[in-house]
């Protein structure tokens, strides 16, 4: 009897492993509208995968790969940081997220880049493309030809930015293989994608990824939204010299997405004296693609049940008792993973309260347009930019009418038809009397925060329901994915 006791506990042993492996494979199932996916960088190797090969809309993170084909023509010679580009009218005519600068405009390289990677700007991802590859037909060859080239074998793109189009697919497999190339071959232009804010003229924007600043770690690298896809997000951190590459695609809201990505990243770091008890994954090249048509997440991410239009400046954020948005699922078993504050240090953090808390100060980086500058002629053309944004715009005052601060915030609760708006001519004047109050009063400061929201959301995201749609042509693509 003494004899077997060893046996059998071992063979307890052996069973309890295999059921705790067992459970950390198929409980990430329950999420079914999520792609996730978590890789060590150096190697490769695969720490966790839910549909991972499964094709996907890959909205704005399709400007990684804008980012990775540029700067691999810089470091080929072909083009410097300093060339300068300019602003065609079509790059002008691209939907928001963007600069909005117009046709004409001059830039050099490394501006365009940096104001494509921290505000997601749709229209200097066009500038890039046509400064680089002639057109935007003639650049997407050339991210076709590097996805093949990369083993990215589920992913094809036909336009520079990721706004909606039916053949512009990725899976988180292909965007886990496109990161680690990126770090691996161009680690001297790496700092793109960890920016935590850029400064043009008096605006300051701060990156979408908010992980930055936030997480313990955290170094890059780009997000993405459009209603087809959900909220994605590619994010790397490093701690003690081991870097993880996580990958969350679908997410319900750009919240969801950081923490989702926050707790895939620690549970990688934690795993080290785990990894024997679960069965290894292989690396994340060898990963089987899927045969499949990429979900369509439209009516769950554009439908009429959300309060405000989904965007990806989504900075509704998750509670701390567990949710909100319907966030819960996306912050799946929250309650066992939590994260040390900087340093490492406790007290411990919920994943939500740490992408709710404040990012840690860090000094924007100057952006500007013209030629590369330093010393006073930087100042001189910083302050310039700024005098330009103090120039109002001709469609100023009918936006004002039109759209009231905090419009933006129910925007669907009015469709009503042209004759209402119509059958009140006289009802206006008032408005129009206290919105041309002066620039210091309390409206004009809520306008001009209306003002800037739209310009923050990464892809266009259309609005069900809206007849004030017509007057954005520009946000229609969002309807074909």
């Amino acid at each position: 009897m003494h004899a077997l006791r060893p046996l059998l506990r071992k063979s307890l042993f052996n069973l309890f492993a295999a059921t705790l492996a067992c459970a950390a494979l198929l409980a990430p199932r329950a999420a079914s509208a999520e792609a996730l996916l978590l890789i060590e960088a150096d190697s490769g190797k695969v720490l966790q995968a839910e549909n991972a090969t499964i094709p996907w809309y890959p909205a704005s993170v399709t400007k990684i790969m804008t980012a990775y084909v540029t700067l691999k023509a810089v470091k080929d010679g072909k083009l410097t940081l300093d060339t300068i580009l300019t602003v065609s009218p079509t790059a002008a005519s691209q939907s928001p997220s963007k600069m909005g600068f117009r046709p004409g405009t001059q830039l050099t390289v490394d501006n365009a880049l940096k104001m494509m990677m921290v505000k997601s700007a749709n229209d200097m991802a066009v500038v890039l493309a046509e400064g680089v590859g002639g057109s935007i037909d003639g650049f997407s060859a050339l991210m076709n030809d590097t996805a093949q080239k990369l083993g990215m074998t589920q992913t094809s793109y036909v336009n520079p930015n990721g706004l909606p189009a039916d053949g512009q697919i990725t899976s988180a497999r292909d965007l886990g293989i496109l990161a680690r190339s990126f770090l691996r071959d161009l680690p001297e232009y790496e700092y793109f994608v960890h920016i935590p804010a850029i400064r043009f003229g008096k605006r300051v924007t701060g990156n979408f990824n908010k992980l930055i600043g936030r997480y313990p770690g955290a170094d890059g690298f780009k997000t993405g939204f459009i209603c087809a896809s959900g909220y994605n997000l590619v994010a790397s951190a490093t701690r003690n010299g081991r870097r993880l590459i996580a990958v969350v695609l679908g997410a319900n809201s750009g919240t969801a997405r950081a923490v989702k990505a926050a707790q895939l990243l620690e549970r990688g770091f934690s795993q080290d004296n785990l990894t024997w008890l679960r069965p290894s994954l292989g690396t994340v090249d060898k990963l089987v693609p899927v045969d499949a048509s990429p979900p369509n997440l439209r009516d769950d991410m554009c439908g009429g049940h959300r309060k405000r239009p989904a965007s990806d400046d989504d900075d509704a954020l998750i509670a701390t008792n567990g949710g909100t948005s319907g966030s819960a699922s996306a912050t799946g078993g929250e309650a066992q993973v939590t994260f040390f504050t900087a340093g490492l240090q406790p007290p411990l953090m919920k994943a939500s309260e740490l992408m709710a808390s404040a990012p840690a100060a860090a000094e924007p980086v100057l952006v500007y347009t013209g030629p590369t500058r330093t010393g006073t002629a930087l100042i001189a053309a910083v302050a310039a930019d700024a005098d330009q944004q103090a120039t109002p715009k001709p469609r100023g005052k009918k936006s004002r009418v039109a759209k009231k601060p905090d419009a933006a915030d129910k925007p669907a609760d009015k469709p009503k038809d042209a004759k209402t708006a119509a059958a009140k001519p006289d009802a206006k004047p008032a408005d129009v009397k206290s919105a041309a109050k002066p620039a210091g009063t309390k409206h004009a400061a809520a306008k001009s925060d209306a003002a800037a929201k739209p310009a923050a959301s990464s892809d266009p995201a259309p609005k069900p329901a809206k007849p004030k749609a017509a007057t954005k042509p520009a946000a229609k693509p969002a309807n074909n994915s």
